[in-house]
């Protein structure tokens, strides 16, 4: 028998409560999104139907606001209760303040094609500025 009075009887061990040593968590930080990645996202979400096209309203300039509200009663991005996600966006900068961007869209098997152009006002802030959809659905690729 031990003669510690700190340890419980029967316990050989030398650790002491309080001294597990704290989790590590993973040392990646989520990185911001990018303006494409971010309005491809929003875009998305008005395509689908799971948001209504005037969350738009403020990010959009010119003739991308009549777009979306052409599209979006018909939520073209949007397929029976399956919820689609972006798979993968990159985009491209044409000129300063200008961003034009394309996504691959994935409902289950099917994948669309969503692409936009973003331009940066004297605000500093993004704005749709075109939407567009691309033709036929295509199976997913694995």
């Amino acid at each position: 028998m031990s003669t510690d009075r700190t340890r419980p009887a029967g316990r050989r061990d030398r650790s002491r409560p309080g001294t597990v040593p704290p989790q590590r968590t993973p040392h990646r930080t989520r990185r911001p999104l990018r303006p494409h990645q971010w309005f491809a996202e929003r875009l998305l979400a008005v395509l689908s139907g799971q948001r209504p096209v005037h969350w738009m309203l403020g990010h959009t300039i010119g003739e991308a606001y009549d777009q979306l509200a052409e599209l979006a009663p018909n939520a073209p991005l949007g397929a029976g209760g399956r919820r689609p996600v972006v798979r993968a966006c990159h985009g491209t900068q044409p000129a300063t303040g200008v961003v034009e961007a394309f996504a691959s869209i994935a409902t289950g098997e099917q994948v669309r094609a969503m692409a936009f152009r973003l331009e940066q006002g004297p605000d500093l802030r993004w704005r749709c500025a075109a939407v567009d959809l691309g033709g036929e659905r295509l199976p997913a690729v694995r």
